[in-house]
């Protein structure tokens, strides 16, 4: 009876045993859905070690790998002539780095601080220096779906105001010197860049006419309206929510602002963010073609096959035309002292000297 007993309780212990397993293994199944019904990609995207890095891809793309009874020149000419367009590109900035060696490198030596704004992708091996009026809001919503392992998939489901949390990303001067250094050599560096004053007339009309963007007509509308207005109502201000163009190109070229404080980076040069002329960029991708850029860059990190760049509304952009006619009221005397504070972003990303301009 004993023995009877006894077996009748291991049964007991197996049959929970299993049922137990049965169910953990259920479990983990529906997680596992679960993740896959949010991000079916989302291994993909988060998990690329081991595989070629973005930076071997692009100074080394085995798509350009001669394959059997194929020469190298017959290879994919469109993936050709993008690496070529984009070594241009370098060699522009590293000239005019060379060419204005005293303006461009007043100082040798970064500090932390001045890497704020290049975001880290571990996993990726890429870093971004985000330039505001730049698709930044956009590229931002992209490093949140690379760096997130998993937790987003369509970048446009990442509302803009998260994409700007600075906790949802992390940047370089969060690192040790020694990890700063090494994700500077090892790893893909790009920017977005734009034609100077299309993003300035951009960054004047984001937050000095929109009524909702009050934050900057108290720090910076109500300041400009006090220097640059004559017979300024108490309202105006008090407010700051009016301020002209020509009054804000006024204090941009004021010597005062430029000693004051550094400039907001809505409309701080390009070459004082992101320093390229102290850390070697390895892709510019330009406002201009933004879309075949940016996916350039997400087929270098191996990615490209499932997350693609989001598109934009052209409707509300600011265009050459519209930049034409806010510098119709600027005088010639103003526009050559605007030009001047802009000159650098000109020469290294190949920007001509505008039209409209009246530069005497």
């Amino acid at each position: 009876m004993k023995p009877a007993v006894l077996e009748v309780m291991r049964m007991n212990r197996v049959c929970r045993m299993v049922l137990v397993t049965s169910v953990g293994s259920f479990i983990l199944v529906i997680f596992y859905f679960q993740i896959m019904r949010r991000n079916p990609f989302g291994m993909d995207i988060c998990c690329r070690k081991g595989s070629r890095s973005p930076l071997q891809e692009l100074y080394n793309p085995t798509q350009l790998a001669p394959r059997a009874g194929r020469q190298q020149s017959e290879q994919d000419p469109k993936l050709s002539n993008t690496a070529i367009l984009h070594q241009i590109r370098r060699d522009q900035v590293t000239d005019t780095c060379r060419a204005n060696s005293v303006s461009s490198r007043k100082r040798r030596v970064l500090t932390p601080n001045d890497l704020k704004h290049l975001v880290v992708d571990e996993d990726h091996e890429m870093i971004y220096c985000y330039v505001p009026k730049v698709a930044c809001t956009n590229w931002k919503r992209v490093m949140m779906v690379l760096t997130g392992r998993g937790k987003y998939s369509d970048p446009m489901e990442i509302p803009a105001n998260e994409a700007h949390v600075s906790s949802n990303l992390k940047t370089l001067n969060q690192y040790s010197i020694p990890e700063i250094n090494h994700r500077l050599k090892n790893y893909m560096k790009f920017l977005f860049v734009r034609e100077p004053f299309e993003r300035l007339v951009s960054a004047y009309r984001n937050k000095f006419t929109q009524k909702y963007n009050t934050s900057f007509h108290k720090r910076y509308g109500t300041k400009i309206v006090r220097r640059q207005r004559k017979n300024a109502t108490q309202e105006a201000l008090r407010k700051g929510d009016d301020v002209k163009f020509e009054e804000f190109v006024a204090y941009l070229i004021d010597p005062h602002t430029q000693r004051e404080e550094p400039f907001n980076e809505h409309w701080q040069t390009v070459y004082s963010l992101c320093h390229p002329c102290h850390i070697h960029y390895d892709l510019i991708g330009k406002y201009e073609t933004l879309e075949e850029d940016s996916n350039y860059i997400l087929q270098l990190a191996g990615v490209g096959n499932y997350l693609k760049f989001p598109t934009y509304a052209k409707s509300t952009r600011t265009t050459d035309e519209m930049t034409t006619e806010f510098f119709q009221n600027i005088s010639s005397l103003h526009q050559m002292q605007l030009y001047e504070v802009y000159k650098l972003d000109f020469l290294m990303f190949n920007y001509s000297v505008p039209s409209y301009l009246k530069l005497e």
